[in-house]
């Protein structure tokens, strides 16, 4: 399948000229529809990606490839989900929301909406650990009063 480059939409006839759509802007629309799914954690990226979002720079359209073959398009997206999240729920309201989205933004007909599981992200777990007494001898609190663990004030 050849890639997307530029889709020309159709146009009424009275039309004063040709509407084009670059393919940055479709992998933009999918990736910002799958980003707004309940329990996509993040779409995968390249290297590239990564060092632009280490300047603060998202990349919006990672994750997405795009492919058009007779007027129809073909999306394969790219995601991580959240641990504990149920795979299937998720990949087919993925589906849903990126052909919505597309066709109600574009007018374009989405033919497949491929979900590709990258990988899961467990949640963070919060620590008992206080950063500033790794070993827990310094001093606790106790009726707003300070005193060490061997009872010296």
């Amino acid at each position: 399948m050849p890639e997307v480059n530029k889709i020309t939409l159709n146009q009424p006839e009275d039309a004063l000229g040709t509407i084009e759509i670059s393919a940055d802007v479709l992998e933009i629309i999918v990736g910002v529809a799958a980003s707004q799914v309940e329990g996509v954690n993040r779409m995968r990226g390249n290297i590239a990606n990564n060092v632009s979002e280490l300047f603060g720079r998202t990349e919006l359209s990672k994750g997405v490839k795009l492919n058009l073959e007779d007027g129809v398009i073909t999306a394969d997206v790219f995601v991580y989900l959240d641990y504990g999240v149920s795979v299937p729920k998720v990949a087919l309201e993925l589906q849903d929301k990126i052909k919505q989205q597309v066709a109600l933004m574009t007018e374009l007909t989405v033919g497949e909406v491929n979900i590709h599981i990258v990988g899961i992200v467990p949640e963070k777990t919060s620590s008992d650990i206080d950063p500033d007494d790794i070993f827990g001898d310094h001093l606790t609190t106790e009726s707003n009063e300070l005193t060490s663990k061997d009872g010296e004030a």
